[in-house]
């Protein structure tokens, strides 16, 4: 989501440089071009102009330092506007009650049940006991749905599949949830065809009865400008409190995030891609602005380690790299972690400057793949000391791993060489990383 429009801007501020001071007549066309882009990113033309017209305020009415260019000082003042068309400061859900109930509600086809499914494990993952209502009463596939993704995740799922009556369904699990001491309830309800009376009305009930904490809009981010205007009916009758736009990782050009925050006045509260349970993220206005402008996301990018990372794993190998011990189990280990991180392209994405340079790249997930199949086929004695693998081992490995000898030697090279960097890092401190050019 965004390169295009990412790389857009960046062309456009690049016709600011070796300008001595911002004036109307050197911003114009920059500002032609941020306009355009922003259109052709499917952002409503009014907002685009507006955002435009404050960018040339604040540009036209500010002080260039003698330190500070022109192009970099236009780029803080878009950063800054990004940010607060984006929504401004982050927004955390509402958790208050006992239980604190969370309604989901949005068109069908949008990725609701999926989404229920990723915020129970996200809530779980932060110590919460949840607990899903699976009120979607008319189609029979959504409550074996949220069942399974219950049981992949360890959440229980209230279910009455012969109970057609979705406010009665609510009432009861939010019971159940209050005799079992639950502390998260989360509502997963019908989908609409389209913002029909009738089932505007019956969420509406829902949201009267149980009165939630609060009620999350989802919609498909790969839907546009229809999804600003779907968000506007439904805020109309249920006054949501907050966004979550799914699909990001599909063909979306972010007209949608960058539009919805104006036209609903609710903040993005998460953001969500692809069908796997660990891919929701919650939305930070600041950081999606520096990624835009290809400044990265260095705090997401550390949030994920820590999540997959364990402190007590990560000293025991800082420990083994300190001894030069660090081995090819530890190597596998390492990997098999960073891929729990997500998306190799979009942490890539995350790392200010890279953005753009990957645009066109085909960055494989299972890049990985065949150094894991080569260390898997080694033995734990092969894994821990290399230098015991002659031409017969070799043989046996690549037998059974499917590779060749080529990629095989290749790894261990680099292996060699990533060992002799690390040790050199470890054991000089400043003095290794002055050895390296760094």
């Amino acid at each position: 989501m965004f390169e295009n429009l990412s790389l857009r801007i960046e062309k456009a501020f690049k016709t600011l440089k070796g300008q001595g001071k911002i004036s109307e007549i050197n911003i114009a066309e920059t500002l032609k071009e941020i306009r355009r882009a922003l259109v052709d990113a499917d952002v409503n033309y009014k907002i685009a102009k507006d955002f435009v017209t404050t960018v040339k305020e604040k540009a036209l009415g500010a002080n260039v330092l003698t330190s500070v260019s022109p192009g970099q000082l236009m780029v803080k003042i878009v950063n800054d506007e990004l940010k607060e068309l984006l929504g401004g400061d982050h927004k955390d859900i509402n958790l208050a009650g006992s239980p604190a109930i969370i309604l989901i509600s949005g068109l069908q086809g949008s990725g609701k049940t999926t989404f229920t499914g990723k915020l129970a494990r996200m809530l779980k993952s932060k110590g919460k006991q949840v607990l899903l209502i699976a009120g979607d009463v008319y189609r029979p596939a959504a409550i074996d749905q949220l069942k399974v993704l219950g049981e992949q995740i360890g959440v229980e799922v209230y279910s009455e599949p012969e109970n057609k009556n979705p406010v009665e369904l609510a009432q009861k699990g939010i019971s159940y949830a209050r005799a079992k001491g639950i502390s998260v309830v989360v509502i997963d309800t019908a989908g609409r065809l389209s913002v029909d009376e009738e089932m505007m009305n019956e969420i509406a009930n829902i949201k009267k009865v149980v009165k939630p904490s609060e009620i999350l809009f989802v919609v498909d981010a790969m839907t546009g400008q229809d999804a600003v205007n779907t968000a506007k009916a439904f805020n109309d009758r249920l006054d949501f409190d907050g966004v979550v736009l799914t699909k990001m990782d599909g063909d979306t050009r972010g007209g949608a995030a960058l539009s919805i925050k104006t036209v609903v006045q609710k903040p993005i509260k998460f953001v969500s891609s692809g069908e796997k349970l660990d891919t929701l993220d919650i939305f930070y206005p600041d950081r999606m602005a520096n990624r835009i402008l290809g400044m990265g996301d260095v705090v997401s990018l550390v949030e994920r380690a820590q999540q997959v990372f364990d402190e007590e794993e990560a000293a025991r190998i800082s420990k083994k790299i300190h001894k030069n011990k660090f081995d090819l189990e530890d190597f596998l280990t390492q990997i098999q972690q960073i891929k729990k991180m997500g998306n190799i392209k979009d942490l890539l994405g995350m790392m200010p400057g890279i953005g753009n340079k990957i645009k066109d790249l085909d960055i494989d997930d299972n890049a990985f793949k065949g150094i894991e199949s080569l260390i898997q086929s080694m033995t734990p004695k092969e894994r821990q000391n290399p230098l015991i693998l002659n031409n017969s081992r070799k043989q046996r490995i690549c037998k059974g791993s499917g590779r060749n000898i080529q990629e095989l030697n290749k790894l261990l090279t680099q292996f060699d060489q990533m060992k002799k960097m690390m040790k050199m890092v470890s054991g000089k401190g400043m003095k290794g990383l002055s050895a390296l050019g760094i």
